[in-house]
């Protein structure tokens, strides 16, 4: 909550027009997303977008408050209950977006579905990438269904490539080590560019829902928005519905 506050006062002394709310979400506890979503409804009657941004990557292995590990709960089971729960606000709303964050992990990523506790054994970068491709599936699989059903809302998925951020200190909350830093700033891109996949998913008018966003420089680790190729390659409807399933099983959220 204090890097909220701080962040909201940073905006407020950029824009001082600005309309804030800083609301506090555990996404590591399905409990707090329903309380979160609860306490949004009550106070906000639409939302207009929705981003999918929060993240953890490589921790030591550590299980969400229902029992799954940590990557997989955090930036997929999270997200797939706050949308659920949020998109009756949406469904109104011309040009609503839900964007959700994914990353160039995916391409490597493979779902456990016998071991989404880790039970089984577990390796940080292919949960990590297990938790960035279940982004994707599920954000494409969202588009696909908004669509049938004739719903203003559209669905898109994006990446930042590499960059240079804190997401490298596991989950830590202190700074990333300074090799690793060092690495990400020598072969990536600073963060202010690692954010612009994102603000284009959310504002550029001529997306139509489904696309897959990321860097338009050397295989997508670097540059400027653009609409990539990877969703052709990684996308597996089969695997996207039995993900949805075992997700909507999980939380107990139909979308």
């Amino acid at each position: 909550m204090e890097k909220g506050e701080l962040a909201a006062k940073s905006i407020k002394e950029l824009n001082p027009a600005s309309k804030i709310d800083v609301m506090h979400i555990e996404l590591s506890d399905l409990e707090s997303v329903k309380l979160f979503a609860e306490s949004f409804a009550l106070k906000y009657k639409k939302l207009d977008m929705l981003i999918n941004n929060a993240g953890v990557m490589v921790p030591p292995l550590k299980l969400t408050k229902q029992g799954y590990e940590l990557q997989f709960g955090t930036n997929h089971l999270a997200h797939f209950t706050l949308t659920g729960l949020l998109l009756p606000l949406m469904n109104d709303v011309l040009e609503s977006r839900i964007i959700t964050v994914s990353s160039i992990a995916a391409r490597g990523g493979k779902i456990f579905f016998d071991n989404l506790d880790a039970k089984k054994g577990y390796s940080a970068f292919k949960f990590y990438s297990q938790s960035k491709y279940s982004n994707l599936l599920f954000g494409k699989k969202l588009d696909n269904l908004l669509k049938e059903r004739g719903s203003q809302t559209k669905s898109i998925i994006c990446h930042p490539g590499v960059s240079a951020t804190n997401l490298t200190s596991r989950g830590s909350g202190k700074p990333s080590p300074g090799i690793l830093s060092w690495g990400f700033k020598l072969v990536g891109q600073p963060a202010s560019m690692g954010a612009l996949p994102t603000l284009f998913a959310a504002t550029e008018p001529s997306l139509r829902g489904g696309e897959f966003i990321g860097p338009d420089g050397w295989d997508n680790w670097r540059g400027y928005p653009t609409i990539t190729g990877d969703l052709k390659k990684l996308y597996k409807e089969s695997v996207a519905e039995k993900l949805w399933k075992i997700s909507t099983d999980i939380t107990g959220i139909e979308i």
